[in-house]
C-alpha cells in the first residue's frame, strides 16, 4: 500500500526532499496557477459573451413587441359624435334614413352611416364597439361604447338628459367589476371568453373621450358668452378627475378629442345668424369658435399638468377642432357642398328633449326630406357630420398629425410600452457600466 508523505513529516525531515523533487514541485504549482488563469478567463469571458447575449436578446424581444403590440379592447365615452347605440337602446330607436348609406339599416347613430369611432376601430383591425346599454347582438369582448347621445361632461338636469360623462364612468366601473365577479365565481366559461374582454385588457385597452360639445350647445341657449367662459375651468376640471378615476381603475392609454368648431355647425348659424363682424370667410360664427378654442386650451393645460401627475400613463390630445375646420375650410375644393347646408332638414329629435316629446309607438319619428346623395354634404342633420366627413376627419386625426403627442391611434400601443421599457433601458446600461469596470 502506497504510503503517504504528510506535510508534518515532509517538514520534520523524515523524509528527504532532493533538487528533483523541488523541481517538479514547481512546474505542478505554475500548470495549477495557468489553469486557474484560463478558468478565470473563461468564466469572464462566458459572463461577457451572456450579457452580450441577453442585451441583443432583449432588444429582439422589444422590436418583435413592438411589431405585435395591439389594442385588445376600446372603451368609449362621450356624445352622440360617437354614440353606437346608447340612445336608441334607452328612449327609442333611430329610424331611417339615420343608417342608410352603409349598414342599410337603423344603426343606433346619428349619421347616415359611420362614426369617427368606427373608422378608428377598423383602423385598430376591430369590430364596432357594442353600446353598453344594447342588449340585443352586443359583444364586449373588444370593449364596450359608453357614449350617449345629448351627453355632455357636466350634470345638467334642466337638458332631461341622463347619461352624462360621470354616469358614463359609473356604467363602465360597474361593467369592470361585474366582469371580475364573473371570472372570480367561474361563471360561463364560453361566454367570458367569447363576449367579455378579459380582466387583464383593461389596463392595456384603449380609453376614448369625445365630449364637451354639448356642456356649450346647452350653455348658449341659456346663458351669455361670456358666463359659458366662465364655466370652462369648472367643465374641464370635472373632465380631469374623469380621466384620474380611469387611470385608478388600470387605464393606462388615452384618446382625448377637444372640441369641434361648434360655430360652424348648420344649426348654429341658422338659430343664431351672425352679426356684422362676428362671421368668418366660411359664415361660421366667430365668436362660438372662440368659445371652442378656448375649451380646448383649458383641455390642453390640464392633459399636460395630468401628464406630470400620471407618468407611466400615455394621454394624447387630439385637436378635433383643427381637422373639421380644415375640412370646412376645403369644403368646395375637396367636392362638398356649402358647409353650412345639412344633408336631411329638418329632422325631429335633434334634440334629446324633443325626441322623447315626438315619440309614437315607441319609435321615434324622422321628419322633413334629405339628399339624395350624402356624401357630397358635411352636415347630416345640422349638428352631426355624414359619414363621407366623418370619414375624411378620421383620417386625419388618426395618422397623428392632429396629436399631441403626434402619435398615430394604431402606434399608441407600442408608444405606451416604448415608454414602459425606459426604466429597463437605464438599467441595462447601469449593469454594462458595472461590467465594464469589474473586466478593467
Amino acid at each position: 500500500m502506497p504510503m503517504r508523505i504528510t506535510d508534518a513529516e515532509e517538514e520534520e525531515g523524515l523524509y528527504p526532499i532532493n533538487e528533483k523533487t523541488i523541481k517538479i514541485k514547481g512546474s505542478l504549482r505554475i500548470i495549477i496557477m495557468v489553469m486557474i488563469v484560463g478558468v478565470v478567463g473563461l468564466l469572464l469571458a462566458h459572463d461577457s459573451i451572456n450579457f452580450a447575449t441577453l442585451r441583443e436578446t432583449k432588444d429582439l424581444s422589444i422590436k418583435q413587441t413592438n411589431a405585435g403590440c395591439q389594442f385588445p379592447a376600446i372603451f368609449n365615452f362621450g356624445d352622440s359624435n360617437s354614440d353606437t347605440g346608447t340612445e336608441s337602446a334607452a328612449f327609442g330607436r333611430l329610424p331611417l334614413p339615420f343608417g342608410q348609406t352603409f349598414f342599410g339599416k337603423p344603426s343606433g347613430r346619428r349619421c347616415d352611416g359611420r362614426l369617427i369611432i368606427d373608422f378608428i376601430a377598423e383602423r385598430l383591425r376591430m369590430p364596432y364597439l357594442s353600446a353598453y346599454l344594447d342588449s340585443i347582438g352586443s359583444n364586449f369582448r373588444h370593449g364596450s361604447n359608453f357614449a350617449s347621445s345629448g351627453s355632455s361632461i357636466m350634470e345638467m338636469p334642466c337638458t332631461n338628459q341622463l347619461l352624462d360623462l360621470g354616469t358614463q364612468l359609473r356604467q363602465f366601473q360597474q361593467f369592470k367589476q361585474r366582469i371580475a365577479e364573473s371570472h372570480h365565481q367561474g361563471g360561463n366559461w364560453l361566454y367570458l371568453r367569447n363576449f367579455l374582454p378579459r380582466r387583464q385588457d383593461f389596463s392595456k385597452a384603449l380609453y376614448i373621450i369625445d365630449s364637451g360639445q354639448n356642456d356649450l350647445y346647452y350653455a348658449l341657449k341659456w346663458k351669455t358668452e361670456k358666463q359659458v367662459k366662465a364655466n370652462i375651468p369648472n367643465i374641464i376640471d370635472h373632465i380631469g378627475l374623469v380621466i384620474e378615476t380611469l387611470y385608478q381603475e388600470g387605464a393606462r392609454i388615452f384618446w382625448i378629442h377637444n372640441t369641434g368648431p361648434i360655430g360652424c355647425l348648420p344649426i348654429m348659424v341658422k338659430n343664431n345668424p351672425p352679426k356684422h363682424g362676428n362671421s368668418d370667410q366660411n359664415g361660421c360664427l366667430v365668436s362660438y369658435n372662440e368659445l371652442a378654442k378656448d375649451f380646448n386650451s383649458h383641455l390642453l393645460d390640464k392633459i399636460i399638468k395630468l401628464r406630470t401627475q400620471i407618468q407611466d400613463a400615455l394621454i394624447i390630445y387630439v385637436d378635433i377642432y383643427s381637422a373639421k375646420y380644415s375640412l370646412i375650410n376645403q369644403a368646395k375644393k375637396l367636392g362638398f357642398m356649402d358647409p353650412l347646408q345639412s344633408c336631411c332638414e329638418p329632422l325631429k329629435g335633434g334634440i334629446l328633449l324633443n325626441e322623447i316629446e315626438n315619440k309614437r309607438d315607441n319609435v321615434i319619428e324622422s321628419h322633413g326630406s334629405c339628399c339624395s346623395n350624402p356624401s357630397e354634404y358635411i352636415a347630416w342633420d345640422s349638428i352631426h357630420y355624414t359619414e363621407a366627413a366623418n370619414q375624411w376627419v378620421a383620417n386625419f386625426i388618426m395618422s397623428g398629425s392632429f396629436s399631441d403627442p403626434p402619435i398615430a391611434v394604431t402606434e399608441a400601443a407600442c408608444a405606451n410600452q416604448t415608454r414602459g421599457t425606459q426604466n429597463l433601458k437605464v438599467e441595462e446600461k447601469q449593469r454594462n457600466a458595472r461590467l465594464g469596470s469589474f473586466l478593467n
